[in-house]
Parts: C-alpha cells; sequence; structure tokens
C-alpha cells in the first residue's frame, strides 16, 4: 500500500484497508459475474430445455447461447457508461452500482418460470436477465481493475491478477455446482428445478460485495489525477491505437475463457461423456487458474508483460489442434482432463499479466473507461458468442475439433497486437514492466 493511499485515508478521517482488503472488496464483484455466466454455460442444456425448447436440438442450444451472447451487445454501453462514471465520479462509486445490477439480473433468472408455464414470456425474461447482468459487467472489470493497481503502482501486475483469480474461483465454485448436483440430483430433477439452486447461491455473493465495498476509497493515484469531463470521446477519437491494442490483447484469453466454459456442454455432445464429467474437468480448470494466476501476475512484475503473454499465445496456436484432435479420436476422462489443464495453465499464464498491461496502455484520466470499453468490446466480439460459433463450426466442417479452428485465429490477433506494444509503437506508462 503507498504512502500516498494513507495519507489519502487520514485526510478523509477513516482508516485505509489492508491491500487483501481492499482485493477483496475489489474483486468480489467480479467472482459474482463470472460465477454467473460460468452456470448459465455449465446448465446451457437445462435451461435450454426449460426456456427455448424446439424440435431441434442444435437449434434449442443456439437460441440459448444466442441469449447468452446478446449480453454481450450491451456490454460496450455498460462500459462506456460506468467506465466514464468511475472516471469522472470514483472507482467506488461505479463499483457499487453495477454489484447492485448483476444482483437483479442473476435474481429474474433464479425465480422466472420455465416456457411450459408462461410461454414465451419465459425466453423473454431470461433475455432481459442477460441484458442487464450484460450491462453491469460491462463496467465492473475496468473500475475494479483501475481501483486494485491504483492502490499499488509496483505491484500491479499481483494485484490486477486477482481479476482473473476470482474467475477461477467462480469456475471452481460453479463447476463443483454442477458435479455435484449431476451426482446427487436425478436427472429428471436436475432439469426441472435442480439447475437454479446456484443462481439462488449466487444472490449471496451480491449483498457481501454491497457491504464489503462501503468501506473502499478511491486511491490517491486517482483522486490526484487531472480528470477529463469526456473519458468516452478522449477514448474513442484520440486514443483509438491504444484502444485496438487493448482489443487485441485480449482477444485470445477472451476465446480461451469461453471455450473453457463451453467444456461440460463438448463433453456430453461431442465426446458422448456423462455431464458430471464435463464438469470435473471444469473443476480442473478451476483449480489450474485459481492457483496459477495470481504467481502469473507477480512474474510479468518481474520479467515483462509482453514477453510472458506472447508466449503463451505461440504455444496455443502451436498446441490448439493437436491437443482437440487428440481428445476426440481418444476418448476418455484422463484425455479431456488433459486438455481442459492445458489450457487453463497456458490461459493463466496469460491472464496474469493481461489486467497491468491494459491498465498500463491508458492514463490515469481515462483509466477505467479504456479499459471497459476494450475489454468489453473484445469479450463481445471474440468471447460472448464464442459457445455458438463453436457449435456452428462443428456443425459446418464435421470435426469435433472445430473449437481450435476459432481459438487458433484469436491467439493470431493477439500476438499481432502484443507485437505492436512490444515495438514500442503504443505509449505505456510503464515501458519497463511491459516490454
Amino acid at each position: 500500500m503507498t504512502d500516498r493511499y494513507r495519507r489519502h485515508a487520514d485526510m478523509t478521517n477513516k482508516k485505509p484497508l489492508s491491500l487483501t482488503q481492499i482485493v477483496l472488496a475489489t474483486s468480489v464483484g467480479n467472482a459474482l459475474e463470472w460465477f454467473d455466466i460460468a452456470i448459465y454455460a455449465f446448465f446451457a442444456v437445462h435451461i435450454a430445455k426449460n426456456f427455448f425448447p424446439t424440435a431441434n436440438e442444435t437449434a434449442s442450444m443456439l437460441l440459448t447461447f444466442g441469449s447468452f451472447g446478446a449480453s454481450y451487445l450491451v456490454r460496450p454501453i455498460g462500459g462506456m457508461v460506468l467506465g466514464a462514471y468511475a472516471d469522472k465520479r470514483g472507482r467506488k462509486a461505479a463499483l457499487m452500482m453495477s454489484v447492485g445490477l448483476m444482483m437483479i439480473g442473476t435474481a429474474i433468472i433464479a425465480v422466472i418460470p420455465p416456457h411450459a408455464s408462461i410461454g414465451l414470456l419465459a425466453p423473454a425474461g431470461v433475455f432481459i436477465a442477460r441484458l442487464i447482468q450484460g450491462f453491469s459487467a460491462g463496467g465492473e472489470f475496468g473500475a475494479s481493475t483501475a481501483m486494485l493497481i491504483e492502490h499499488a503502482p509496483e505491484r500491479r501486475g499481483l494485484l490486477a491478477s486477482w481479476q482473473f483469480t476470482t474467475q477461477g474461483l467462480a469456475t471452481l465454485l460453479a463447476s463443483t455446482f454442477g458435479f455435484a448436483l449431476a451426482k446427487l440430483m436425478p436427472a429428471s430433477e436436475l432439469s426441472a428445478w435442480g439447475w437454479r439452486m446456484p443462481f439462488f447461491f449466487g444472490l449471496l455473493i451480491g449483498p457481501a460485495g454491497l457491504y464489503l465495498r462501503r468501506f473502499l476509497e478511491d486511491a490517491a493515484d486517482y483522486t490526484e489525477a487531472e480528470h477529463t469531463a469526456t473519458p468516452v470521446r478522449d477514448v474513442l477519437t484520440r486514443q483509438k491505437a491504444l484502444l485496438l491494442t487493448s482489443i487485441g490483447a485480449l482477444t485470445v484469453s477472451t476465446a480461451v475463457n469461453y471455450l473453457l466454459q463451453y467444456v461440460p456442454t463438448f463433453a456430453i455432445r461431442e465426446l458422448h461423456l456423462d455431464a458430471s464429467t464435463g464438469f470435473a474437468a471444469s473443476i480442473v480448470a478451476g483449480l489450474m487458474l485459481t492457483l496459477v494466476t495470481p504467481f502469473a501476475g507477480h512474474l510479468s512484475d518481474k520479467i515483462g508483460r509482453v514477453k510472458q503473454m506472447s508466449t503463451a499465445a505461440l504455444l496455443l496456436f502451436v498446441t490448439g489442434y493437436p491437443a482437440f484432435a487428440y481428445v476426440v479420436s481418444h476418448v476418455s476422462v484422463a484425455a479431456l482432463f488433459g486438455l481442459v489443464a492445458w489450457l487453463a495453465l497456458l490461459k493463466a499464464v496469460y491472464f496474469g499479466a493481461l489486467p497491468a498491461l491494459m491498465s498500463e496502455i491508458f492514463p490515469t484520466s481515462t483509466r477505467a473507461t479504456g479499459i471497459s470499453i476494450s475489454y468489453n468490446i473484445g469479450v463481445t466480439v471474440f468471447g460472448g458468442f464464442t459457445p455458438a460459433i463453436v457449435i456452428w463450426l462443428s456443425s459446418a466442417t464435421g470435426s469435433k475439433a472445430a473449437p481450435s479452428f476459432y481459438m487458433m485465429f484469436t491467439a493470431v490477433i493477439s500476438l499481432a497486437a502484443l507485437a505492436a506494444v512490444s515495438r514500442g509503437k503504443e505509449p505505456l506508462s510503464s515501458a519497463g514492466t511491459a516490454a
């Protein structure tokens, strides 16, 4: 924690939080967001049956994941609105608003009756809930990342990595829910109502997040900086090159993230394994992300973010197709677990450095807005529709290894963005750690 933060706390007559408390309070909203994303993806088969029933299974799944992806269309809007709010009114104010909106969306999905009871109102309700969650999530990442790195600039890689460590924790928790429910409940009951239980649990995270965030204070790096009245316009007009670089750097990590969320569906549809096996594989991914990501963030403070991220992206490109091809030709629990562990490891190495790199691209005056817009455009274009794209690719090509095609494509984009950073074409605020 910096001396400037302590002085700022003294001026406001408030006891400064420890870095651990700041990380916990800041990251809880990100955890809720990704818990909701994971359980929606994990229980997609059951959500499809309840809210998007059709005679064609593929069409039903496409509608389910289409609704999942549609929420990402409003994320850039949420990023602009809440990101600008965070840059103009403070990180804390934006974080309080975002977690409250998340709770509303989660509550709707938890309680809305199925299509059989209320007809078209059911899928419409799910669609609206996902839009609310998407808008909220749009501003969460930028504001929370800015809050974290501004409290300890010299350890920004480690602190910012907790953004994605909490994603691993959320995936692990959601996977554990899925595995336990698939093992303990009859399939008919799980499909009828059991899938709702994780959403009710998610409602407990929201109030905890609101309570913890009441005690946060904006760091001196933000309060003492010059502010702009037009952060969105500045990012979209004066900082377009920075914006494109940030989006490109995010691309492959986003695609891999959503491929891992797709694993339970992939295990059932393509490998014809039981549901509990798919959830168990996701537990492996959650463990790997949770354990490795903070170490990767710390490592990036030492060796440089671009070098670390480029290595991970290159390995994803080179090993993507062989890894998927082996699993689909040697179907087994061990092969699936190995694939998931490998992808999660490379993702963690990449993810650990990514938030700090994104924060270093933008100045303090537009940091939350720049991160929010780039993050949400990247996630919308290359993440939210990943499951639907993969299902379409598998159907169009007839290849069960189709997920690797998309991953390799996104790896090329990220490598190009990182190359631009490495050549010094984009002015970073901390060139030493980015190189």
